[in-house]
């Protein structure tokens, strides 16, 4: 019964229509496909809380990853990233819809490859070009010179030297400092602060530990130069991340 149902819902469905049901996914398709071509996007998308793009996702339907709810806009394609959903992925296979999971990046050419794996999907691999073109230039023209620097979000969890997100940072002319467990202490901060301290701003209204975290006295009284980032971008740490490492240029300049 389940499966007649979506065959009988994915009937008409576009060889260019697609849906997201990633976060990240959502972004690359969001910046990549002309708005007949994106299906539906996930429900997080559409907050303000966890993309800048919200407004752009907020025409199109939402989704909250079911099958059923995913399949009722017929796409001819799914965007995941990251594994998960194999029964989702196992169910659109049989009735003709095709799931395409996109690597979690670790690397910059990682974030280079997705875009352009997105814009493959949507029939044209040059639509990534301008994408892949400004983070070519933000590579040819990083700083000889970097800062020392912490990165750091609600709790202080914090960044690993070798991540993608220190990867990204560095091209600001900030380098990550590493952090015994990935977590910076407030001991840390009174007695070694670094240079830099690049404060996420994520959900920085809402009341958590975490945020709570970030208002301790001794956060706030750091000698570090206070740089505040857009921690939306770093969620996924892909394509919005450019503009994001653009402005922070700027800033440490």
């Amino acid at each position: 019964m389940l499966t007649a149902l979506l065959i009988a819902l994915v009937t008409a469905a576009s060889p260019t229509r697609v849906a997201s049901v990633n976060l990240c996914t959502d972004e690359m398709l969001l910046l990549l496909a002309k708005p007949g071509e994106i299906a539906s996007v996930s429900f997080l998308s559409r907050d303000p809380r966890e993309t800048a793009l919200w407004r752009k996702a907020r025409r199109f339907p939402a989704n909250d990853g079911t099958i059923e709810q995913v399949l009722a806009e017929h796409p001819a394609v799914i965007l995941n990233m990251g594994g998960g959903g194999r029964s989702r992925a196992y169910l659109a296979s049989r009735i003709g819809i095709h799931p395409v999971d996109v690597a979690l990046p670790m690397t910059l050419d990682d974030v280079v490859s997705n875009l352009r794996r997105v814009a493959v999907v949507l029939g044209d691999v040059h639509r990534a070009d301008p994408w892949v073109r400004r983070i070519e230039i933000l590579r040819q023209s990083a700083p000889t010179k970097a800062e020392d620097a912490m990165w750091i979000s609600g709790g202080g969890f914090t960044l690993a030297p070798d991540s993608l997100g220190a990867q990204w940072l560095r091209l600001a002319g900030l380098r990550q400092r590493p952090v015994v467990g990935g977590k910076v202490s407030l001991e840390t901060l009174l007695t070694e602060p670094p240079k830099a301290l690049v404060i996420s701003d994520y959900r920085s209204g809402q009341m958590s530990g975490g945020v709570r975290w970030l208002s301790h006295p001794i956060v706030q009284q750091a000698t570090s130069r206070r740089i505040v980032t857009d921690g939306r971008a770093w969620t996924c740490m892909g394509p919005l991340m450019i503009a994001e490492i653009e402005r922070l240029r700027r800033v440490v300049k």
